[in-house]
């Protein structure tokens, strides 16, 4: 019995950290049905989390919810994009940039989902 407390506790005191660096996501309410595309340029982008990133484009706000998670893109806060037309689409593939030495190295590549108009972010 005394074994599986010492299990528990280590369990624990590793999960801790884990847990501690997690970003909460700022709560915005949805407004409209989401789109598929939203037109470039793009003034700002925010990355939330490793699903989640806030684009302000044209003077509204857009969230996307990446279908997957992004290995490392919550930690980088840091992703570049090419495309060939003047919209960013959820067709379309992100790659994190990672930081190395002080340059930019490519990290993992993930689709994005689509674009969700919100109010209530900042």
């Amino acid at each position: 019995m005394r074994g599986n407390r010492w299990l528990a506790a280590c369990f624990i005191v590793l999960a801790v950290p884990a847990v501690a660096r997690q970003r909460s996501v700022p709560a915005a309410t949805p407004v409209g049905a989401p789109v598929n595309c939203i037109s470039l340029p793009i003034r700002e982008s925010r990355v939330r989390d490793d699903r989640t990133i806030d684009f302000f484009a044209r003077g509204k706000v857009y969230r996307n919810m990446l279908p997957y998670s992004c290995p490392g893109l919550g930690t980088e806060r840091a992703f570049g994009y090419a495309t060939s037309q003047s919209q960013l689409c959820s067709v379309d593939i992100i790659t994190v940039l990672q930081r190395a030495g002080g340059s930019l190295m490519r990290g993992a590549s993930c689709g994005l989902g689509t674009f969700q108009p919100v109010t209530g972010i900042k």
